[in-house]
């Protein structure tokens, strides 16, 4: 008996970087990285995407959430990835749900970390 392994299509990471002064580290990262930042907010917390790290900076109980998500996953659909998830037993913690750039969504994997994954499908809701 052959078991399916779970496969999704991961595109890429990035870190999770929680500042207390946002354009400070910008300058920082945007150096390191040679590329310069995109900034928007979610929720109450201002981000700025720099390269392979998202900047955050806002009010801590926000933060406080944030932090409990190890990094973020992008994959090519976030429907694949529940599927996958699910069946290594990861549970779906929220979403997926619109963003302004595509949907995403929040697993506990099995061993307890926590990861965002996210697609570019627009329009799209599940």
């Amino acid at each position: 008996m052959s078991t399916r392994l779970a496969r999704m299509d991961i595109l890429g990471t990035s870190l999770r970087v929680c500042v207390k002064d946002l354009d400070a580290a910008i300058a920082v990262y945007e150096r390191l990285t040679g590329t310069e930042a995109l900034r928007f907010q979610r929720g109450g917390v201002s981000v700025a995407a720099v390269g392979c790290f998202f900047l955050m900076s806002g009010p801590e109980a926000e933060l406080s959430i944030l932090r409990k998500i190890t990094a973020t996953i992008a994959v090519k659909d976030v429907d694949d990835a529940v599927a996958d998830l699910k069946a290594v037993g990861a549970d779906i913690i929220a979403g997926p749900l619109p963003t302004p750039i595509g949907r995403n969504l929040v697993a506990r994997h099995p061993d307890g970390s926590v990861f965002e994954y996210v697609d570019r499908q627009q329009g799209q809701a599940a």
